[in-house]
């Protein structure tokens, strides 16, 4: 909020329509309910919320069962790719690479309410350039603790998981059976698609991980409530703000 010429009431109003909501809210929505007259401060405004999300979920490690999985997030092409023959597939120039971790704990001996033989905990998702070995392994480091057990498919990036947590189970598992080894990644991932592609149109590339901080941490605190809010507020108060958009 600091250095902000908007009114402060803005942004009590954009916090509370964030928290009171399953499904994320655009610019254009919260200028039209505001009256404001310029969108671009309104746009900045959601994405400094969204930046103190982020920074908060940060904070926090997950641990015991871990699925983790990659997932590919359609966005716009970007503007050095558009002069290129569009690809296909997982290379195509309209995909951005997502790392997608979710804390899912068994259920011994019986299934949770929505049929899952596992629960879920918290999730954690991650835009990136590559899905090499390399990148995997910083992020598991960073953001799993060491005595964890992570569950993933059998894909080369994830050859050097063994060594940094306590157990890693990979399967090949065919596209069918996705659901069935990895069930939380997999509704992470379905879910977090249909609300980018409900509410926003043509997500640029570089402000993929602004949207997904935003879905990670309402999921991550689906069961707050009112304390939604005052959560947030406490998160907006206490990062610097970093954003690259001036708000005027």
């Amino acid at each position: 909020m600091h250095g902000s010429q908007l009114p402060l009431r803005y942004w009590f109003i954009a916090v509370h329509l964030l928290t009171s909501t399953k499904k994320s809210f655009s610019a254009c929505e919260l200028q039209r309910q505001l009256g404001h007259s310029t969108y671009n401060p309104i746009w900045a405004m959601l994405h400094k919320l969204r930046l103190a999300m982020g920074k908060r979920d940060a904070e926090y490690t997950l641990k015991n069962v871990i699925e983790l999985d990659e997932g590919f997030f359609s966005t716009a092409i970007p503007e050095e790719e558009k002069s290129k023959p569009l690809k296909r597939g997982r290379r195509s120039q309209k995909k951005s690479k997502v790392l997608v971790m979710a804390e899912s704990i068994p259920v011994e001996g019986k299934v949770t309410r929505g049929g899952k033989p596992r629960k879920v905990g918290h999730i954690k998702m991650f835009v990136e350039d590559n899905l090499k070995a390399e990148t995997m392994d910083e992020k598991v480091v960073r953001y799993i603790k060491r005595g964890s057990t992570i569950d993933s498919d059998d894909t080369t990036s994830y050859t050097n998981l063994k060594n940094l947590v306590e157990k890693h189970r990979p399967k090949v598992i065919p596209k069918e059976d996705v659901g069935k080894v990895l069930p939380w990644v997999h509704i992470a991932k379905s879910n977090a698609k249909r609300v980018l592609l409900n509410t926003f149109h043509d997500i640029q590339p570089e402000f993929l991980q602004s949207y997904l901080n935003e879905y990670c941490y309402m999921f991550n605190r689906r069961y707050f409530g009112e304390m939604k809010f005052d959560r947030l507020m406490v998160a907006a108060a206490s990062y610097k703000n970093e954003f690259m958009y001036n708000i005027e």
